[in-house]
């Protein structure tokens, strides 16, 4: 059977990390988000379910992104609306993706137990980190302001609820990537690889 990692936890925590040290594992990674961004780009379908959801957010076939961060990242039930939207189209892309290789799979998803991803996996991995240090890795990714990069991560779920569904936590609390990466990799070969 084909080994297939999820890979979850909020943004900043680390998982870009632990997927690399997977990929040098022999691993193929399927990046959620960039799946995602993918289907905005190409599938009208979702685009029109968004904005069937969310009205204004579509224009000229195109997403307004910002407008729907700031409609969603502040009204939990607004983010709930739009993941049960859109993760239906990412769990079909995501499977096509598994089925196209023969090599082991790593999932990287924040949401990968509301979308169901989860169900795909034979093991799952949970990435925490203390907020301040996901803030301050959020800015220096994005280019964000503090106060937009708080309420991004204030939006998503807890460090405690990406640990209690996952079987192995890693918990990045590393002064250094390298670090992190060696404690990641041995963590890995200890248990589930």
């Amino acid at each position: 059977m084909k080994k297939i990692i999820g890979i979850t936890g909020g943004t900043g925590c680390g998982k870009t990390t632990v997927l690399r040290v997977l990929q040098e594992l022999g691993f193929h990674i399927i990046d959620c988000d960039r799946v995602y961004h993918r289907l905005l780009e190409e599938d009208t379908q979702m685009l029109r379910a968004i904005d069937d959801r969310f009205p204004g957010v579509v224009k000229d076939g195109k997403l307004r992104r910002k407008e729907l961060g700031r409609v969603v990242f502040s009204n939990e039930a607004a983010l709930d609306t739009l993941n049960k939207t859109v993760w239906p189209f990412v769990r079909r892309a995501v499977q096509e993706e598994v089925d196209r290789t023969d090599e082991p799979c790593a999932i990287d998803a924040i949401g990968l137990f509301e979308s169901g991803l989860h169900d795909l996996c034979t093991h799952t991995v949970a990435v925490t980190a203390p907020k301040d240090a996901r803030i301050r890795r959020l800015m220096a990714r994005d280019d964000i302001p503090e106060d937009y990069a708080a309420l991004r991560i204030d939006a998503q779920k807890d460090n405690e609820y990406f640990a209690a569904r996952c079987g192995l936590i890693l918990e990045n609390r590393f002064s250094t990537e390298e670090d992190f990466r060696r404690y990641t990799a041995q963590m890995l070969k200890e248990t589930i690889l």
